[in-house]
């Protein structure tokens, strides 16, 4: 059946809170192509070049090498580096150990649950708008570039956006009146906040939206009792990893301070909801489209900018779930064109959507083919591997500057065979933690100059920061005095340079 086809068997929208008798005799017809669609349709969008080219960035490398450990060898890392993720790392181990490490296994969880993501936003656009809204809404997430970027990424930001469309889909069942055992659908909500938050207690930014939609459609005083204990015990669930991961605050030391261009972006997502929210033309007191998706698309990102500038946190993946308002506003804007066409030109007024869609997808063709090729992040470390294996000879040494570049080895341990890791004193696994722990400089000092011939392991030019520790000073400073350039070559945001000793020099 066609896209058309499929729509046209549905029945017509009546307005929020209304249904046809039709639609009340056979709801499961009524609902099924307006959420499989943008279902099916963000599944094919994550297929598409699910591995592309076989490239592992940097953070999906930290996710793969973890996944590979033991349960306890995973627990005993939460302790130093990285609780923020843990649970997210366990569910990856389960995959990895069920299905093997692999490109897909590592993307494929993004993939459904960015569909189901999708699938939310058409189920509450279609009841809140009709079914024009909620294709479009679905559809358009699938679309939005941040989506495609993280759709096909081995990190926890789909997972959280699924939970934030699941739980904002629960909300507003709540609000309609839809759910006969309102107890259990509260337990559901704060289940589903509680997981998105250990996943990423960020997320939690979702609670305020939620809120100020509350407090938009004036809901009845019990309602409000019953959300704010939902989402306290949310909240006081993820507590203590929000806690314990303030001792871990120097992971994310290196992400710059808030400034006025960083805000460019979000204004532009902003005013494009603006204008969705104006069409909706919503009332006080009224649940509406514009009720739900202008808060969960404001309301984290101003959150996260005054968050910001306590320790600087801006980042557009911590509010990823936020494009679901924007996805339910765009909904909005192809469904007021449809509903003014309709009268004057019912049958071309079915055209509308398919157009848009054809349209939005030349124009961001460019950026979706972007997005699958290795380029489209800062660095590959199974290229820098390749050329590894190509370089190496027999009884040379390897470094890395920084250390956390070592996750080449890590990944593609294979690569690296016959090379010795002179630096390293404790492996990731034995020490918990990501990069493994280092000798002292002088210890580093004195292994670099028993070797005749040396792998370096770094970032390209392009993207390479300038040398700071103390450990990567001295390895720089070794290689410049004592040895030469016999190869360099840059792949996929990495260098690798082969050094060979000067036979003349002495230490």
């Amino acid at each position: 059946m066609s896209l058309d086809r499929m729509l046209r068997s549905l029945p017509r929208y009546q307005g929020a809170g209304t249904e046809s008798k039709e639609s009340m005799a056979d709801p499961r017809r009524r609902h099924a192509a307006v959420w499989l669609v943008p279902m099916l349709w963000t599944v094919t969008f994550g297929l598409w070049g699910l591995s592309r080219q076989g490239s592992v960035w940097r953070d999906e490398a930290a996710t793969w090498q973890v996944a590979e450990r033991s349960t306890p060898e995973i627990w005993r890392m939460l302790d130093n580096v990285d609780v923020v993720h843990g649970c997210y790392y366990l569910l990856m181990h389960g995959l990895f150990e069920w299905f093997g490490p692999s490109t897909t296994t590592l993307r494929l969880p993004s993939v459904l649950a960015m569909a189901v993501a999708a699938a939310c936003v058409a189920v509450v656009g279609h009841r809140l708008g009709g079914k024009w809204v909620g294709l479009a809404g679905g559809m358009a997430f699938g679309l939005l570039p941040a989506v495609q970027f993280y759709l096909q990424e081995g990190r926890p930001y789909a997972l959280v956006a699924a939970g934030a469309g699941i739980s904002t889909l629960l909300l507003v069942s709540v609000l309609q009146g839809r759910d006969r055992t309102a107890h259990w659908h509260w337990v559901a909500y704060g289940c589903t906040v509680l997981l998105c938050a250990l996943l990423n207690w960020l997320s939690l930014m979702i609670l305020p939206a939620h809120l100020v939609t509350l407090l938009w459609t004036r809901a009845g005083r019990g309602v409000r009792a019953r959300w704010t204990v939902a989402a306290a015990l949310a909240t006081a669930g993820a507590l203590p990893l929000i806690l314990f991961s303030r001792g871990q605050s120097d992971q994310v030391s290196w992400i710059p301070p808030l400034t006025w261009h960083m805000l460019i972006g979000p204004a532009v997502l902003l005013l494009i909801g603006g204008v969705g929210a104006r069409l909706d033309r919503p009332r006080a007191g009224q649940l509406s489209v514009a009720a739900v998706g202008l808060p969960l698309l404001a309301v984290p990102h101003i959150c996260l900018a005054g968050l910001s500038l306590i320790q600087p946190l801006f980042l557009d993946r911590y509010v990823l779930f936020s494009l679901l308002g924007l996805a339910l506003l765009i909904g909005t804007i192809v469904g007021s064109a449809v509903q003014a066409a309709s009268p004057r030109f019912p049958r071309a007024s079915n055209w509308i959507l398919p157009v848009v869609i054809t349209v939005a997808m030349a124009a961001l063709l460019p950026q979706s083919l972007a997005k699958r090729s290795p380029a489209s992040r800062v660095d590959d470390v199974v290229a820098a591997a390749s050329d590894v294996r190509r370089l190496k000879e027999p009884g040379s040494a390897v470094l890395f500057i920084p250390a956390a570049r070592r996750d080449t080895k890590l990944v593609t341990p294979g690569a690296f065979t016959g090379l010795r890791d002179i630096a390293l004193a404790e492996s990731p696994v034995k020490s918990g933690t990501l990069k493994g722990v280092e000798s002292s400089s002088a210890r580093i000092r004195a292994a670099m100059l028993t070797q005749r011939r040396i792998l370096l392991v770094t970032d390209a030019a392009r993207v390479a920061r300038p040398v700071s520790a103390k450990r990567d000073r001295t390895k720089m400073s070794v290689l410049t005095k004592y040895f030469t350039v016999a190869a360099d070559d840059e792949i996929g945001g990495r260098r690798i340079t082969v050094y060979e000793r000067q036979p003349t020099d002495t230490p």
